[in-house]
C-alpha cells in the first residue's frame, strides 16, 4: 500500500456530505448557495475566544487571497483546502503521482486524498498561526489558552472545508471561489459605503465631507482607489472574454470548427502563487528580524511588500511642489515591486502550464484522442503540437504579464479598498460564476440540452 492509499484509508473515518440522489433544481440550488454565503458571513464575525481584536497587515493579500479574517472563526479560511489541492495538482501533474482525473473512482480518490490532506494542513496552519504569533495580538497565558485557541481556528478551517463540499454538491459553482469573491467584494462595499460610526468613515462619507470642507486634492485621493478598483474590473472582465480561435477540423469528413486559447490562458493561477509566497515572505520577515539572515530577509521583504504612503502627500508634491524625495522613493518602491511580481508572474504561469496539463504537448495529445486535427495537415499529434507553440507559449507570457501588471498597480493604487489580487480573482470567479448559471437556466428549461452542457 503506497502513502496516497494510506491517507485514502484514513479519509474513511472522516463524515463526508452525502451526494444528492436526485438532480437538485436551479432554485435549490441556488437557495443553497445563497445559505452557504449568508453562514461564510457569520462565521467572519465570530471572534476567537482567548485574543484580543486586531489585525496583521503584512498578511492583507493573504487574507483576501483566501477569505480569512484574522481573529475569528475564519481566521485561516479557504488555506488549507488550497494548500493542500496545489500540492495534490502539482503531483498529479508532474506526473510524481500516477492518477487519471478522468476517471470517476480516480477522481473520488483525489477528493478523499484532499480532504484528508486538508485537516493535516489545518493542523499545521493552526499550531504555526498560534506558536508563531502570527495572529498578532494572541492571548497564551498557560497552555490551557493555547489549545482552546488553537482547536477553534481548526474547527473553524474544518467548517469551511464542508462548506465548500456542501456548495460543490448542492449549490452552484465552487465553494472556495464563492467564498473568495464574497470576502473581497464585503471588503471593498464596507471600505466605500459602511455607515459612519465612532472612530471610522467609509471613503464615501470622507469624499463629501473633503468636498464641504474645500479640501478637493484629499478629496480626490480618496476618489481614485475608487475608479481605479471599477477600471480593473472592467478592463479583467474585457480580457476574460479575448480569445484567439485556432482552426481544427473532426471527424472523416473534415467538420469545421475553433479551439479557443483564451488570452488570459493562465486564468489568475500565476499571481495567486506569487501573492502566496509574497505572504509567507512577510511571515518569515516578521518572525526573523536578527542578523545578517534578518537583514537578507528584511531586503526581499521590502521588495515584495506592497508600497505604502500616504496618497494626500504624493498628489499634493506632484502638484505643488514638485517630486520630493519621499516621492521618489515609493516610486522606486513601485517599480521594484512590480517587476518582481511580473517576473514572479511569468515563471509561475509557465510552471503552472506545463505541470497543469495545459502545455502544448497534453492539448495535442487531447486534440487527437478526441478525433480532431488542424484543416490542411497531417493527423499527427506532432503538426498539432507545432501549430499550438506559435499560439499557447506566446500567450502564456503575454497573459502572465498582463495579470501581473494589474494585480501590482491596483495593489498600489486600490490598497486602502482591497488587494488587486483580489479583484482579479473576484472578476474571474464572478465571470465564470455568470456562465455556469447561465448553463443551469439552459439546461433548466431544456433538459434535452443537459448532456451537452455537461449538466
Amino acid at each position: 500500500m503506497g502513502i496516497l492509499d494510506a491517507i485514502e484509508s484514513l479519509s474513511r473515518f472522516i463524515p463526508e456530505v452525502k451526494t444528492p440522489e436526485q438532480k437538485q433544481s436551479f432554485k435549490k440550488r441556488l437557495l443553497w448557495t445563497a445559505a452557504i454565503l449568508v453562514l461564510f458571513y457569520i462565521l467572519g464575525a465570530i471572534p476567537v475566544i482567548g485574543i484580543q481584536s486586531g489585525s496583521f497587515e503584512q498578511l492583507r493579500i493573504y487574507q483576501d487571497l483566501l477569505a480569512s479574517h484574522m481573529g475569528t472563526i475564519m481566521t485561516l479560511g479557504i488555506g488549507p483546502i488550497v494548500l493542500a489541492s496545489i500540492v495534490l495538482q502539482l503531483l498529479v501533474g508532474g506526473g510524481f503521482v500516477k492518477m487519471d482525473l478522468t476517471d470517476p473512482k480516480q477522481r473520488a480518490k483525489f477528493s478523499s486524498i484532499q480532504k484528508v490532506l486538508t485537516i493535516v494542513v489545518a493542523f499545521f496552519e493552526a499550531g504555526a498561526y498560534t506558536g508563531f504569533g502570527i495572529v498578532p495580538s494572541l492571548i497564551t497565558p498557560n497552555d490551557g489558552m493555547f489549545l482552546i485557541v488553537f482547536a477553534q481556528i481548526v474547527i473553524g478551517a474544518i467548517i469551511v472545508m464542508y462548506m465548500d463540499e456542501i456548495v460543490s454538491k448542492y449549490g452552484i459553482g465552487s465553494g472556495v471561489g464563492l467564498f473568495i469573491a464574497a470576502g473581497v467584494a464585503q471588503g471593498f462595499f464596507w471600505q466605500v459605503f459602511s455607515p459612519p460610526i465612532p472612530g471610522a468613515r467609509a471613503m464615501l462619507w470622507q469624499i463629501f465631507e473633503n468636498i464641504v470642507s474645500g479640501k478637493v486634492i484629499i478629496a480626490l485621493t480618496l476618489i481614485i482607489p475608487i475608479v481605479f478598483a471599477i477600471l480593473i474590473f472592467v478592463a479583467v472582465t474585457f480580457a476574460e472574454g479575448m480569445h484567439v480561435n485556432i482552426p481544427i477540423a473532426m471527424g472523416p469528413k473534415g467538420f469545421g470548427g475553433r479551439y479557443p486559447v483564451k488570452l488570459l490562458y493562465v486564468s489568475n493561477m500565476p499571481v495567486i502563487l506569487a501573492g502566496a509566497l509574497f505572504a509567507n515572505i512577510q511571515i518569515m520577515a516578521s518572525i526573523i528580524k536578527a542578523g545578517i539572515l534578518g537583514t537578507i530577509v528584511g531586503g526581499i521583504s521590502w521588495m515584495t511588500s506592497v508600497p505604502r504612503v500616504d496618497s494626500y502627500s504624493i498628489l499634493e508634491a506632484l502638484l505643488i511642489l514638485g517630486p520630493s524625495q519621499k516621492v521618489l522613493f515609493e516610486v522606486l518602491h513601485a517599480a521594484v515591486f512590480i517587476s518582481v511580481l511580473v517576473v514572479l508572474c511569468v515563471i509561475f504561469g509557465k510552471f503552472w502550464v506545463e505541470l497543469g496539463g495545459q502545455s502544448t504537448e497534453n492539448v495535442s495529445n487531447q486534440l487527437q484522442k478526441s478525433g480532431m486535427y488542424i484543416p490542411g495537415f497531417r493527423r499527427d499529434p506532432r503538426i498539432i503540437e507545432g501549430v499550438l507553440n506559435r499560439y499557447i507559449p506566446p500567450i502564456t507570457i503575454l497573459g502572465s504579464i498582463i495579470v501581473g501588471l494589474l494585480a501590482g498597480f491596483a495593489d498600489i493604487i486600490t490598497g486602502a479598498l482591497v488587494s488587486g489580487t483580489g479583484i482579479l480573482l473576484t472578476v474571474g470567479i464572478v465571470y465564470r460564476l455568470y456562465e455556469e448559471v447561465a448553463k443551469e437556466q439552459v439546461a433548466e428549461m431544456n433538459p434535452l440540452l443537459r448532456g451537452f452542457l455537461g449538466k
